[in-house]
């Protein structure tokens, strides 16, 4: 009788959404490895002698494999999501292994090209692992989304500082061994747990709980940063010897796995609520369960519940009022398949619904937040991909206390902009790219605080960038989920996600570079106006030519900051355009 009972608990535990979600975050946790490239940009560039147009180029090849997640996103429509996370696996130990062998010269010197697509492939493997967490953790919490992934996107965005804690363990004197644990590390961390992250019919798990368990995970989420920010302050100003950092790197391991203490208290220390229970709930969590269903399922059944029921029922108190209109729901599917009814049905959906890739693409709302990304998260993912030679430029040695620094700020950006955001519209029913357009005001006033060379301008950037640029990432899919549905959810995040590099390789692979080397070459004496002697010595010597001084990056953040404010009008014209549909979408919530 116990091994039955244990059986069926151990059942629950696996199947529970809080698991899902806690196996999510650790694969998110290593899975944002493209923000590892500021600090394994200046071995590369040294290793293979590459000048600064070239990184660039390498940078972009990033930012491509990190975005270009389409495919990603369609496989998760027809194939199990553990052979989605598998093929990503596979995808980064190929790509960063291939780096890894090229750099420490244990294959011969390759053309840049070849690592251009060796950095794609890789990064371009966390492109799966982030469309499965995302999409099976929105799918589970259809009611949190705002948390959820601002939560999912937090822990990619702190990846970076969490995998360089973990490195300083290995304290190996080859800086290109972090380019082996960036190949290793994510492939085998996703392949233990890939058979976890998935659906599990979460909207019929809700329970009374679920609020202290999104606030405890939020304690851990804002402990960890501060733990991260400490050790990095730490790290700073002291000299820390091997074993401090190693309890140092073993404190934020336990910090990580703290969140299972959820699902295993909720499937071992609670009475756990199963399937073939649901006759027993109380009425009301019947209703929301079966509400769920058929938003998922039949949306245009729900939308004609709402033209038809009679005006008096918003008068009704809340569970009288549930009643009514699951009755009603219930009679037009009944009419419905008796054919006694037509249902009413536009040429296409409308906002709420669910969309396809192709539907959203023809409407001016989605186009509207693609472009204010280009514009905005372009700008920040030029900072991040630029900032260890930003730091260089300034006199820093230090870059990678930096790089681990805008990885903190992300991550808090991440978490913050899921929760404030799912605030304004829970409070206020306001348009949820209202707080897009918030950060990105914050983005241009941090961007043209570096342009005019004010004190700290350094720590700024990396904090108000980091905030910003990682706020875009929880609020934006939430957006798309609210606006256009989530049945083909996978495929609209990740077109969404084209964004970054598309803005990255015009202001990291065009303008940075171009007017680094300019000032680069200026500084080294090498311009010249007779065209024919540049070329000559182009060749010869532009490998080895270093900018320093602020003039490096000053011009192209006052540019980023101008394209910030065009952003942020974007934005408004999408909060402008989508205020009805929001207070149709959380009106009723309205206390």
């Amino acid at each position: 009788m116990m091994m039955q009972r244990l059986y069926e608990r151990l059942k629950v535990f696996v199947n529970d959404r809080w698991l899902v979600f806690v196996c999510a975050m650790w694969v998110q946790s290593c899975a944002g490895i493209g923000y590892l490239f500021g600090s394994i940009s200046p071995v590369i560039k040294s290793t293979m002698g590459y000048n600064q147009r070239q990184v660039a180029m390498l940078g972009v090849a990033k930012d491509l494999g990190d975005s270009i997640g389409l495919v990603a996103g369609s496989l998760c429509e027809v194939l199990p999501f553990w052979a989605v996370s598998f093929i990503g696996a596979v995808q980064n130990f190929v790509g960063y292994g291939l780096v890894w062998l090229i750099v420490t010269q244990k294959l011969p010197a390759l053309p840049l090209w070849v690592l251009c697509v060796a950095i794609f492939v890789g990064t371009n493997g966390e492109t799966y692992f982030n469309t499965v967490a995302l999409v099976s953790c929105v799918q589970n919490f259809p009611k949190n989304r705002g948390p959820v992934v601002g939560i999912l996107k937090g822990f990619a965005g702190l990846s970076g500082a969490i995998l360089t804690q973990i490195y300083a363990i290995i304290n190996s004197p080859d800086e290109a061994s972090l380019l082996f644990m960036i190949a290793v590390g994510p492939s085998m961390v996703v392949i233990a747990i890939m058979f976890i992250v998935r659906p599990v019919r979460g909207h019929r798990q809700a329970r009374s709980t679920d609020n202290s368990c999104f606030l405890f995970t939020y304690s851990v989420c804002l402990v960890l940063a501060a733990y991260l920010l400490g050790v990095l302050i730490l790290e700073d100003v002291v000299n820390l010897n091997q074993t401090l950092l190693t309890v140092l790197a073993a404190v934020l391991i336990i910090l990580l796995l703290l969140p299972i203490i959820i699902p295993v208290i909720l499937a071992f220390y609670s009475e756990p609520r199963h399937p073939v229970d649901e006759n027993l709930l109380p009425e009301t969590d019947k209703q929301v369960s079966s509400n769920s269903e058929l938003q998922i399922g039949g949306s245009f059944i729900l939308s004609e519940a709402e033209d038809e029921k009679p005006a008096e029922v918003e008068s009704l108190q809340s569970t009288e009022r549930h009643r009514r209109i699951a009755h009603l729901q219930a009679k037009l599917f009944q009419a419905a398949a008796e054919g006694a009814v037509r249902v009413k049905r536009r040429k296409g959906p409308r906002r709420g619904e669910d969309f396809t890739l192709m539907q959203a693409l023809i409407k001016a709302d989605f186009l509207l937040m693609f472009f204010s990304l280009v514009l905005a998260s372009g700008s920040g993912l030029t900072v991040i991909d630029n900032l260890g030679q930003m730091c260089q430029s300034l006199g820093y040695d230090h870059t990678s206390i930096f790089v681990s620094m805008i990885s903190i700020w992300n991550f808090l950006g991440r978490v913050g902009g899921g929760y404030f955001s799912e605030a304004i519209i829970r409070k206020y029913a306001y348009p949820r790219p209202v707080a897009m357009a918030v950060v990105q005001v914050v983005m241009a006033i941090a961007l043209l605080y570096y342009a005019m060379g004010w004190p700290g301008e350094i720590y700024v950037v990396s904090i108000f960038i980091g905030l910003g640029y990682g706020a875009h990432w929880a609020i934006v899919p939430a957006s798309a989920s609210e606006l256009f549905g989530l049945k083909s959810f996978g495929a609209l995040y990740n077109f969404l996600t084209l964004s970054s590099p598309a803005g990255s390789l015009i202001f990291s692979g065009v303008i940075a570079s171009g007017i680094y080397d300019h000032y680069a070459r200026k500084q080294a004496g090498l311009q010249h106006v007779d065209s024919g002697s540049f070329l000559a010595k182009h060749l010869q010597e532009e490998k080895s030519l270093t900018c320093l001084g602020l003039e490096c990056y000053s011009l192209t953040c006052g540019l980023m900051s101008g394209l910030c404010l065009i952003a942020m009008i974007l934005s408004l014209i999408v909060v402008h355009r989508t205020k009805g549909v929001y207070a149709q979408l959380y009106g009723n919530n309205l206390v």
